[in-house]
């Protein structure tokens, strides 16, 4: 199963970073793969459904990420889901001088003919990781607060 975790400072407290990051809209921000998302259910809590496209390795899939945890201003999870992927997008926010830590975990499996893919995206992800917490933090640094 390809993963990789990556943690970072920025200048946003834990809770602008929570209140960012339970929003999962604004990957079309912060994730380099995210072409559009929308919020399909829910309010942003634990339930809430958002409808993802994304551009990966060459093609493009939609992907339904469902809110799984929510816990102000610590924790945020996300399970995506389709008919040939899994993956968790996992956010652990603590507080540090002049801002927060983020930990941010990325865990994916594929099935039937995906599978064949695992190798190719274990591969891939120190640099998608690389791109995607330098716009994150980008991002989470213009936070107010």
């Amino acid at each position: 199963m390809p993963s990789i975790t990556r943690t970072f400072a920025t200048t946003a407290s834990p809770e602008a970073a929570h209140a960012y990051l339970a929003d999962f809209r604004t990957a079309e921000e912060w994730d380099p793969g995210t072409r559009t998302c929308e919020r399909t259910s829910g309010d942003g809590g634990v339930g809430t459904t958002y409808r993802n496209v994304s551009s990966f390795l060459g093609r493009t899939v939609e992907i339904t990420y469902t809110a799984a945890e929510v816990v102000a201003p610590t924790r945020v999870h996300l399970r995506g889901t389709n008919e040939s992927f899994e993956g968790h997008d996992i956010f652990e926010i603590t507080p540090a001088t002049g801002g927060a830590q983020v930990s941010y975990t990325a865990r994916m499996s594929f099935s039937g003919v995906s599978r064949l893919a695992s190798p190719l995206v274990q591969a891939y992800l120190p640099r998608l990781a690389s791109k995607t917490v330098d716009q994150l933090r980008a991002c989470l640094d213009r936070q107010p607060g």
